[in-house]
């Protein structure tokens, strides 16, 4: 088992939680918990990303970037989330689920969600410079064919953890 497997494997039977029927169970509401995925990133000191997957308003996989603390080029919080959620599951296949992510997914990471078959990717911030979208030629996609993406929710505080992030990091 490697490291990143490991970790999910602790995020699955740690993580996997119900909203309360009180809070309003939004697009906006599940990417507060992704924030917070990617303000435990940063307080790591890493690169300040989170996700979270959710079916029926249940989060059945979490994650923020790990890719310092483990060592792994492919801790990635979406994937961690991924191999979280398809642990809680007891399946590869997503089906049913929305992935939420404080950022555009980098293609790694967009691959792994196209074969996991999201029904809905959430995205916070676009990332121009290392996400799916700046690979792509125009109309395509590497999600599953009936998949939906969703951009922009709460795009400014998902953009300025990053900014800040790297702004702290070039002052150092």
């Amino acid at each position: 088992m490697t490291a990143a497997s490991n970790a999910s494997t602790k995020a699955a039977t740690a993580t996997t939680t119900t909203a309360s029927t009180s809070d309003l169970l939004t697009d906006e509401y599940f990417m507060g918990l992704a924030l917070a995925e990617a303000r435990a990133a940063a307080a790591e000191d890493e690169i300040p990303i989170g996700a979270i997957v959710v079916a029926g308003n249940r989060v059945l996989g979490r994650g923020h970037n790990q890719t310092e603390r483990l060592g792994d080029v492919t801790a990635h919080a979406e994937m961690l989330a991924i191999s979280a959620a398809a642990q809680t599951l007891g399946s590869k296949y997503l089906r049913g689920c929305t992935l939420y992510v404080t950022v555009e997914p980098c293609p790694m990471c967009a691959g792994a969600i196209g074969w996991s078959q999201l029904d809905r990717i959430v995205v916070g911030a676009a990332d121009d410079k290392r996400g799916y979208t700046s690979i792509l030629r125009p109309g395509a996609s590497p999600f599953h064919p009936r998949a939906a993406v969703v951009t922009g929710i709460r795009e400014d505080e998902c953009r300025s953890l990053m900014q800040d992030f790297f702004r702290a990091k070039r002052v150092k």
